[in-house]
């Protein structure tokens, strides 16, 4: 007997609706699955077999073969377990075609049968409801993912058994709410705040600008001067998440399996801040089956490079495309897959390899070829992305210890959310949300320069011999600032000066 039902995998950031044909014949008894499933897809025979016979259902000997359409399209989760079990269930008479042909099906099945989560059931449910199909079945524990998605309803049984039971109409089963998440008791959360940090209001001033226009900021400083402290701080001053930026995010970090236990909306822009020895497939994203990388976890959000020339040569130039294109294209014999990857880049690095080049109280132990040697391990189309390089010094004894206390990121954030408010309105018939985004054409429709910044950019450009990259991103800098300035509608010479100052405050030799 033939039946279908409806499962579903994931394909980069996007759900599939996969479409699970069963036959059940006879003939020497055999489980073969077709269409392209991978080795996770290929035992979920045993795991099926086995969990049927454990919630005392029980299942003919036959020859069973299972379809896993569209076939050209590897499967790769482990969520197929439920559909290919209720397909066979069907398939054999113990439950109607026609109940189970409404509902998608989305757990993995333990050996007694418990349905358990997996990863990407966010994208999955999206899937469904744009699928046309109204209900899903998923595991408890993935309920808190389903529910955000408007328009479908959810089930969670916890066993086979009784989904079965629920599917031939011998048992109860309401649609499920969503389960709060519980803290441990005595948790108190720490909150990285802009006040902490003394002194550096250049480097402060920098971050700011960043934050509001989405500029990417590399830092140069002397070991403890408050980089890392600076960049971990970012998040603070950033524009609160709008709900469809936070679906975003939660899609790709259901996919990437970081969501956590009852894992629902995220609501915190993302930090990432990998270690210097990550490899380039672990920044940018990759494997057999192409998965996020760091640059896609930090959508939306920071990804912060601190000791920027220790990363490896290829990472770093594989940083290209993610900051001009804002997303990733990793390409595999079998398909082709986009990972978005629209992010601030924070880099941190020292002046030289001992760290006190400049200092006026230490000596530094490098000599010029050494130096020369660790400035040039950053390419210059790299640096020419890098709309704000900024220096840090060492903080003085007495910002230090002064009772004063800093300007609080909330402050500063009410500033940036001004910012982009004025960015969304300008931006918004592109469907761009910061003035990073722009390209050229749009900065000569939407940027007006008055004679004065004109000609000092001019006098910049032909003194420092910029490319037409840096021209291009010294206004889009300036526009910024003036977006600060009360939303100024010109670019002045002031606001250019400024971004002019962000951009080459330091000079890398070459």
């Amino acid at each position: 007997m033939y039946a279908r039902t409806f499962g579903a995998a994931t394909l980069g950031v996007d759900g599939l609706i996969i479409s699970v044909e069963v036959d059940s014949a006879n003939g020497m008894p055999a489980f073969d699955i077709v269409g392209l499933p991978n080795a996770s897809v290929r035992e979920s025979k045993e795991r099926v077999r086995t969990a049927i016979k454990n919630s005392g259902l029980r299942s003919r000997q036959e020859k069973i073969t299972v379809n896993l359409a569209p076939a050209e399209i590897r499967k790769e989760s482990a969520g197929l377990d439920l559909p290919i079990a209720i397909g066979l269930l069907a398939a054999q008479g113990r439950v109607t075609v026609e109940k189970c042909s409404e509902f998608v099906f989305v757990a993995e099945l333990s050996l007694e049968g418990r349905l358990c989560s997996v990863n990407g059931v966010l994208p999955m449910a999206i899937a469904t409801r744009d699928a046309g199909l109204k209900k899903i079945v998923v595991s408890p524990d993935n309920v808190n993912e389903a529910l955000l998605v408007d328009g479908i309803e959810v089930y969670a049984p916890p066993t086979l058994i009784e989904l079965v039971e629920f599917l031939q109409g011998e048992g109860k089963l309401e649609p499920a709410k969503s389960q709060p998440a519980v803290e441990p008791e005595g948790f108190i959360e720490l909150v990285d705040d802009f006040s902490d940090v003394q002194g550096q209001f250049m480097a402060k001033r920098a971050l700011e600008v960043a934050a509001a226009g989405g500029h990417n900021v590399l830092m140069v400083g002397v070991p403890g001067s408050g980089k890392t402290m600076l960049a971990k701080r970012v998040s603070s001053i950033m524009p609160e998440l709008t709900r469809e930026e936070a679906l975003e995010i939660t899609k790709i970090y259901s996919i990437a399996g970081k969501l956590g236990f009852n894992g629902g909306l995220i609501t915190k822009r993302p930090f990432q801040h990998p270690n210097h020895d990550a490899s380039t497939a672990a920044i940018i994203g990759g494997g057999s089956n192409p998965m996020p990388g760091q640059v896609t976890l930090a959508h939306h959000g920071v990804l912060f490079l601190d000791e920027l020339p220790e990363f490896r040569k290829s990472a770093l130039e594989a940083l290209r495309e993610p900051l001009e294109e804002r997303q990733v294209t990793i390409s595999r014999v079998s398909n082709t897959l986009t990972f978005p990857a629209s992010f601030i880049l924070i880099c941190a690095m020292n002046p030289c390899p001992c760290g006190w080049y400049g200092d006026r109280d230490h000596n530094c132990q490098c000599s010029q070829l050494e130096i020369k040697r660790y400035t040039h391990k950053l390419s210059g189309p790299l640096l020419d992305r890098i709309d704000i390089h900024v220096r840090v010094p060492r903080v003085k004894y007495d910002e230090l210890t002064s009772k004063r206390k800093a300007e609080p990121s909330a402050k500063v954030r009410e500033r940036v959310s001004a910012a982009r408010e004025i960015q969304l309105n300008r931006l918004s018939k592109y469907h761009l949300f910061c003035n990073a985004q722009m390209n050229h054409a749009m900065l000569q429709e939407l940027c007006t320069i008055t004679p004065a910044a004109k000609d000092l950019l001019k006098a910049v450009f032909e003194s420092k011999k910029l490319s037409a990259r840096s021209y291009d991103r010294i206004i889009k800098v300036g526009r910024t600032i003036a977006d600060l300035d009360n939303g100024a509608a010109e670019i002045s010479d002031k606001h250019i000066a400024e971004a002019i100052k962000l951009r080459n405050e330091l000079d890398f030799e070459r």
